[in-house]
């Protein structure tokens, strides 16, 4: 194949049982069909008093969303409902899937090979503005967080897109989004930061080689609809 980049719901009850819940729904649809949430609550077990496993899953979930691609003990222990042995244990469960299932080398030719590693964003409520770093052949450096929105804005500087690609030593860099609503039409202002990010990314020797817009189920790529022409040099 020629590539085209050349260059269920868990309500919150008092009852404890959510992580009952989550666990029968792995037994009969695999981890997969869970939510990053869902998956969190699996692996913290229980709540605490005043404190539904839920809330603490989704405080985990934001230090995940907003921070480094390392999570640090101390950080997490400062959460309530969160000790040494949840912290140790969602540790241990980033870092194994870091070590077996890294994104680090994966192969990128087509907007279809980039979502798979970003859509676990589309059950965000708010917009996630996300960065792929790409090396000369085109394999996967990191995968990296870069800004939080509102339910319908993501507020985005082109610093923070390119700050940790430039340490990189990126080559080329694939940005995306995801939006809330499910619309995957870009708004004017989609396609006025794709173009400030192009051209900054023409400064530095980093070119934006697509803008993806994705949703749970699908995405649209700003190259497959002609809104950015494809590199053409690999």
């Amino acid at each position: 194949m020629n590539s085209i980049y050349v260059l269920e719901k868990i309500p919150i009850e008092a009852s404890g049982k959510q992580d009952i819940d989550v666990r029968e729904r792995i037994v009969r649809f695999g981890p997969r069909a869970l939510s990053d949430r869902e998956l969190l609550i699996a692996i913290i077990g229980s709540g605490c008093q005043g404190k539904s496993v839920i809330q603490i899953a989704n405080d985990i979930l934001k230090l995940i969303d907003l921070g480094k691609s390392d999570l640090e003990l101390d950080v997490m222990k400062k959460l309530l409902g969160v000790g040494d042995a949840k912290a140790c244990a969602i540790a241990a469960a980033i870092e194994l899937g870091r070590r077996f299932y890294s994104v680090r080398d994966r192969k990128i030719s087509m907007p279809q090979d980039v979502f798979p590693l970003i859509s676990h964003f589309a059950d965000r409520k708010q917009e996630h503005f996300l960065v792929v770093s790409l090396n000369g052949a085109h394999e996967v450096n990191a995968v990296r967080h870069v800004s939080l929105g509102l339910v319908n804005k993501a507020i985005i500087h082109p610093r923070e897109v390119f700050a940790d690609p430039i340490v990189d030593r990126a080559c080329a860099v694939i940005v995306a989004h995801n939006h809330p609503s499910g619309n995957l039409e870009p708004s004017q202002e989609d396609i006025e930061i794709t173009r400030r990010l192009r051209e900054t990314g023409d400064i530095l020797g980093i070119p934006v080689l697509d803008h993806l817009i994705f949703c749970e189920k699908t995405y649209y790529s700003f190259v497959e609809h002609r809104l950015i022409q494809p590199s053409t040099g690999l």
